[in-house]
């Protein structure tokens, strides 16, 4: 046990690198897929609707940071999403307790009426913790991936019309967006805030965004984007951020076709693996998946804390 007092504070500018470090470690010693460059922490530490000194609490031991807590606050659907991480080397030290405990002050300024928090199925002493602090297991999501050289008919004319997000688009890819996921366990809808900064930060593109017209009227799309390894942009791995058909043009085949277009775009790109994550509940999403031949690789468990 580290007898070095411990002390839970806010995120200050001065701790950028320090808490770039922590990132890296921690992804070092138990990958999970993040960007860990010190430029795309810099982007997330810049994006809409979140305050770094309020929202992000850190551990310090000595001059160290040893741990932090993020708030992600989504007051439209009325919860806060919380990510923490330890040093490798604090761990079983109790400060994920700490941190958790020290954001739930900021958490009841807020007014939410409920605390999630997303791990992996293989981290038990997380889930324990978790179930120590008052969260009960929610949700499963699973981690699919597909070699992009076993799809058939990537090469041919899809059978839809699509073309990639032009710049102004934002908002009816927001509208899109919100209509195709409304409901959806866990959605809070986009804004075009939100939506132009992912678009415009250094891992994004509009080319990225592929969509589907019936006439001129957007009907559905396919984010694309390229993942990580060892913290930085793979140079094999692509991802499917988001694939969402609108309600009045489902059953018509266009979330299959969508599909072809965004794994074309990425093997294009030169990925030869294609991953996403789906909620294992939804089993339209699930079935089409697995046609084409996604296989569950990982599951990742949502874990529920309401707020009185």
């Amino acid at each position: 046990m580290n007898q070095t007092r411990t002390t839970i504070r806010n995120y200050q500018p001065a701790d950028f690198h320090k808490y770039v470090l922590l990132q890296a470690q921690a992804e070092e010693f138990e990958p999970t897929g993040r960007c860990v460059s010190p430029q795309f922490i810099g982007e997330q530490l810049r994006r809409p609707n979140y305050c770094p000194g309020q929202d992000l609490l850190i551990a310090e031991i000595g001059n160290v940071i040893a741990g932090y807590v993020d708030i992600e606050t989504e007051m439209v659907i009325g919860r806060v999403v919380l990510d923490c991480r330890v040093h490798p080397e604090h761990r079983r030290e109790g400060l994920a307790t700490k941190l958790f405990n020290c954001a739930m002050n900021r958490i009841k300024e807020l007014g939410v009426r409920v605390v999630h928090v997303n791990i992996r199925q293989d981290n038990m002493v997380a889930g324990g913790t978790l179930a120590e602090l008052g969260f009960s297991l929610v949700r499963q999501f699973l981690e699919l991936r597909l070699n992009i050289g076993h799809v058939d008919g990537l090469d041919s004319h899809p059978a839809i019309e699509w073309r990639y997000l032009q710049p102004g688009q934002e908002d009816e890819l927001t509208k899109l967006q919100n209509r195709a996921f409304a409901g959806t366990w866990g959605y809070n809808p986009n804004t075009v805030e939100t939506i132009t900064f992912r678009i415009s930060h250094s891992a994004g593109s509009h080319k990225d965004i592929v969509l589907a017209y019936d006439e001129d009227r957007a009907v559905g799309c396919c984010w694309t984007g390229i993942s990580c390894e060892g913290g930085i942009p793979s140079v094999r791995k692509g991802r499917i951020h988001m694939l969402g058909v609108d309600p009045d043009h489902r059953g018509r085949g266009i979330g299959r076709e969508l599909m072809r277009v965004g794994l074309a775009r990425l093997r294009d790109r030169g990925l030869t693996v294609a991953e996403l994550t789906v909620d294992s509940d939804n089993e339209a999403a699930c079935d089409l998946y697995q046609a084409i031949g996604f296989e569950a690789q990982a599951r990742t468990l949502w874990y529920e804390k309401p707020i009185d």
